[in-house]
């Protein structure tokens, strides 16, 4: 069986949410991830530079695309030094794989594990430096990728969420019992019923433009709306910009805990999150966890975990405030483990 890349339409010009750097050189690629799902990513690299360097992929945040997010951190990384990927998971973006606006806690760290593979296999990368950055949902699944991949050799995640957590538990875990649960299961459950009767897929979710929100609505919403639904963030492509997720299509995080097995991850790991963020607890809960005292060694678990906590910063001010995150300090995170 091969692995090759099936045809993608790509966009050719440049439709970012933030400005096109002339200290990068960029391009379109594309590589397979072991589902036979075909990936689509921007390349960035410092301008003129070459030999081999040390990369880093990028996704995140759940539900946006690499126009958003990920690309900013890419870019921003690139001017740095660093070859750097961001790229659309499976099932959204300009990636293939239907059908789409799915998430799979499996799929979508195979995702991050597949731009390992495809970064490693680059002649211009040194195959023993590569690092990660998960974004929002995807900093759970990039924890989840570090405990599996050991070609990993460093993680950054920028305001973390655990997927899995927060989809079986709801919000500060105030759902986190049988009962509810259940209650998920039933409702999921007849949707897929009514789909397959149907014989396509419901869309739920999307973000209501500003004027339609309740003006009771948790402050994380609002800053979510003010940032996807407006031009800072827009963007036609996203999730969060569109109809929203496949109703059933995240069902599976209710029984797949992803941290199950962080406190064996053995690389690097620099965990980065705001003070005010409502989704802040996730990171704290989940550094506790990785560095918890679990009688292994300090030869094979280094002192080489960290959580920086922004003072006043929300959520989502990690995904565009270029003031507010702590790039010098990812840098050097990078610059010290993808030696």
């Amino acid at each position: 069986m091969t692995m090759t890349p099936q045809p993608l339409k790509l966009t050719s010009e440049w439709d970012k949410t933030f400005p096109k750097s002339d200290k990068v050189d960029h391009s379109k690629v594309t590589f397979v991830n072991r589902y036979g799902i075909t990936l689509a990513a921007d390349l960035y690299l410092p301008k003129g530079a070459k030999g081999k360097f040390a990369a880093i992929a990028v996704s995140g945040p759940f539900g946006a695309v690499k126009e958003q997010v990920s690309g900013r951190y890419a870019q921003e990384l690139a001017e740095r030094g660093f070859l750097t990927i961001a790229f659309d998971p499976s099932f959204t973006g300009e990636s293939g794989g239907e059908p789409r606006y799915m998430a799979s806690p499996d799929i979508n760290t195979e995702d991050f594990q597949a731009a390992v593979d495809y970064l490693s296999t680059r002649d211009d990368v040194a195959p023993e430096r590569i690092g990660i950055v998960g974004i929002c949902g995807w900093g759970g699944m990039a924890l989840n990728a570090a405990a599996l991949d050991t070609r990993i050799k460093a993680t950054v995640t920028s305001t973390m969420y655990d997927m899995s957590r927060v989809t079986a538990n709801g919000y500060y875990d105030s759902e986190d019992n049988e009962e509810a649960r259940h209650a998920k299961r039933v409702a999921v459950n007849a949707q897929r019923t009514e789909d397959y009767r149907n014989g396509t897929y419901k869309l739920a979710g999307g973000l209501p433009d500003a004027d339609q929100l309740p003006e009771d609505a948790p402050q994380f919403m609002k800053d979510y709306v003010a940032y996807y639904r407006e031009p800072i963030g827009f963007h036609p492509r996203s999730v969060g910009g569109g109809a929203g997720w496949n109703v059933v299509g995240c069902v599976s995080f209710l029984n797949q805990p992803i941290l199950r097995y962080v406190n064996e991850i053995r690389s690097a790991v620099l965990m980065i999150h705001g003070e005010k963020a409502h989704s802040c607890y996730m990171s704290r809960d989940a550094y506790a966890a990785m560095t918890i005292d679990n009688n292994f060694s300090d030869e094979k678990f280094p002192k080489n975990k960290e959580l920086l906590i922004i003072p006043g910063a929300v959520h989502t001010d990690l995904y565009y405030k270029m003031d507010v995150i702590p790039f010098d300090k990812i840098q050097a995170f990078f610059e010290k483990y993808l030696k």
